[in-house]
């Protein structure tokens, strides 16, 4: 772990905090010009170099306390043909981007691998960062494995005291820094990166929860905009402003898929082979049964119910090419077979992930303090998504939609919070990709944002999973061409090129999925792309 620098006094940001209640945020008030940090590069193995970057805890107070950055890139092979930098940001908030790199760098298309420079880092909080720290493992597990996959009518209370617990937690171990993870830093931070590589303008590509970094970078600095490509975009306005409007389509994301897979399921038994031709009924058995007699695993944990459905909220990002995986998993777990990636409990790898997950987006959502509000929000949203969304709303702090119990009763500061227009007026114009079967960040995340920024274009992937990049030969064509040469896709532009289900379960992993684990990939922390080039 990576510790926070102090580098002069920290009394200036301690004056200038405010009070939590408060909207009060750093993009109110005119902040000074922050120092750009040096960075110092030394080989880190197969062609990549790493740096440090030290960059202000509080931008309202940038010769203040210092928290350090680790970065990372491999240049461009030919340097007469460079064209930049280009700035990698995975999904999240929680992926390493420095993982990121290092591990999708090879599947990239040789024109991105040729043109840039290609850079990534470790956002404050997370990996080697100076990473956030909540609940320990012990602690962790202990949550997931009391978890059920189908909760009873009595489950709110103690979710919401769980969500307590996590929080108090959070500000034990990691007070010092809570208040600052928010995006606005974070896209703050990414303008002195741009400016320590000596780049006039951003050349960026973000997916999933780093469209949202990118389209607050844009709002902030949108002149120094060469070309952002914003894949499994978000609503910006519901993310940050309006939570419980964007959690809700959430939900209703991730059982729309997950319904969808039981249709095919349903109409293809000789593939899928889970359910006796009844699959969503047997997967509603299947949750109770594990809830009522957990499976021991290899490792001496529990499987249960809530195993089952924080695996499938995963791994249903994959799309349809992973389907007859999910048959196969489903009958495993059906006849207690601890060899199902579906019964494989959250993991220490898993925690390092979700702890900053819930974290950033309580720094950045602003929910109300409403108690019974959240009571009749939640209710309604697990009543709304039947096949996964009890567990998700009753569970405890884990992923995106399952924050609203922790946020609700966020303790900190919230000051690197971003909440202005997010228009990006003058920007180059800024690619948005949104896929219509999208579990994670609903089409109309994309649509909405493509609306909302002054110069975008919408690209549309017709498909199941989660983001295009890597997952479409024509999406992956259209970005590369983007990023190189700054051509934007004509207006209505889509792709329908997904790979459909094999008819047998596949032994080897189909681009852009792993199989046996999350979608973060073999260690539950790297953020995976295809491999199309």
């Amino acid at each position: 772990m990576t510790a926070l620098v102090v580098a002069g006094s920290g009394a200036q940001a301690t004056a200038a905090q405010t009070d939590p209640t408060t909207k009060a945020t750093a993009s109110t008030v005119p902040l000074p010009a922050p120092p750009v940090p040096s960075l110092s590069w030394t080989d880190c193995q197969g062609g990549f170099e790493c740096a440090n970057a030290d960059v202000p805890l509080d931008y309202r107070a940038p010769e203040g306390r210092k928290i350090t950055l680790a970065v990372i890139r491999k240049k461009a092979a030919d340097q007469t043909k460079r064209k930049g930098t280009l700035f990698m940001q995975p999904g999240g908030p929680g992926n390493s981007g420095v993982d990121f790199v290092r591990g999708n760098y090879d599947d990239l298309p040789a024109a991105l691998r040729d043109s840039f420079d290609v850079f990534g880092y470790d956002v404050r909080g997370v990996a080697r960062s100076s990473a956030l720290e909540c609940w320990d493992d012990t602690r962790y597990t202990k949550a997931v494995t009391d978890a059920k996959g189908a909760p009873g009518p009595d489950a709110f209370g103690p979710a919401l005291r769980e969500a307590a617990e996590f929080n108090q937690a959070c500000t034990d171990k990691s007070a010092d820094l809570l208040p600052f993870v928010g995006t606005e830093y974070v896209a703050r931070d990414i303008d002195l990166l741009r400016q320590a590589l000596g780049e006039e303008q951003l050349t960026y590509y973000g997916r999933s929860f780093g469209t949202y970094i990118g389209t607050v970078y844009a709002a902030l600095f949108p002149k120094r905009v060469r070309a952002l490509a914003l894949d499994g975009a978000y609503d910006p306005v519901h993310y940050a402003n309006q939570p419980y409007s964007y959690d809700k389509p959430q939900y209703l994301a991730l059982d729309g898929a997950m319904s969808r897979f039981l249709d095919w399921c349903k109409a293809d038994q000789a593939t899928c082979g889970f359910g006796d031709g009844d699959p969503r009924a047997a997967f509603e058995k299947l949750k109770r049964d594990l809830d009522a007699n957990p499976v021991p695993t290899a490792s001496g944990g529990l499987a249960n119910g809530y195993t089952l459905v924080y695996r499938l909220m995963f791994n249903i990002n994959s799309g349809k090419v992973i389907w007859p995986s999910f048959g196969e998993a489903l009958r495993k777990a059906q006849q207690r077979d601890n060899t199902s990636f579906l019964l494989r409990p959250p993991s220490p790898g898993s925690f390092d992930f979700l702890v900053p997950n819930v974290v950033v987006e309580c720094v950045d959502k602003d929910y109300p303090r409403d108690q019974a509000l959240l009571k009749r929000n939640v209710t309604a949203y697990a009543k709304a998504a039947p096949l996964l969304g009890p567990a998700m709303a009753f569970g405890p702090p884990t992923y995106d939609h399952q924050h609203a119990t922790a946020c609700t009763q966020w303790p900190g500061e919230r000051v690197s919070r971003y909440d202005g227009s997010y228009r990006a007026k003058g920007s180059k114009p800024i690619l948005v990709l949104g896929t219509t079967g999208d579990p994670d960040t609903p089409y109309q995340d994309a649509v909405a944002l493509s609306r909302q920024l002054d110069n975008a274009s919408l690209l549309t992937f017709k498909a199941e999973g989660h983001t295009a990049f890597g997952r479409s030969a024509c999406a992956t064509d259209a970005v590369t061409g983007y990023l190189v040469d700054l051509k934007v896709p004509a207006k209505g532009a889509t792709c329908a090129d997904e790979t459909q289900p094999p008819t047998v379960t596949p032994k080897v992993a189909p681009p852009g999925t792993t199989l046996g684990e999350l979608r973060n990939g073999v260690d539950e922390r790297l953020d995976r792309l295809g491999s199309l080039r």
